[in-house]
């Protein structure tokens, strides 16, 4: 799934008051932060996260990656955070309605 530019723009502007979710270390892409952020994308379907300085990978590396092995979008990358989208296949969440253009 490829998103347009208003639904860019839209996942944007709703993760602006999100707080970092996942943290990126040392350890770069563990399994163990692959794990989480798949649990946290299924319940939030949008999510921010923070590559800190002992990283080997930049922001924009990290999202690339993450967003390769979870299946999602990366929607923006901003200094050393960035933000990932994947619509969630459970019924019980509250999907975010995304526009159409």
């Amino acid at each position: 799934m490829t998103l347009t530019k208003k639904q860019t723009k839209q996942l944007r502007a709703l993760a602006n008051t999100l707080k970092p979710l996942i943290q990126i270390g040392k350890n770069d892409l563990s399994d163990t932060a692959v794990q989480q952020a798949e649990e946290t994308l299924e319940r939030r379907e949008l999510m921010k996260c923070q590559v800190l300085d002992g990283s080997g990978m930049d922001a924009k590396e990290a999202a690339q990656a993450l967003a390769e092995r979870l299946g999602a979008e990366v929607v923006q990358v901003i200094g050393n955070r960035f933000v990932v989208y994947r619509r969630s296949k459970r019924d019980d969440v509250d999907h975010i309605p995304l526009v159409r253009d």
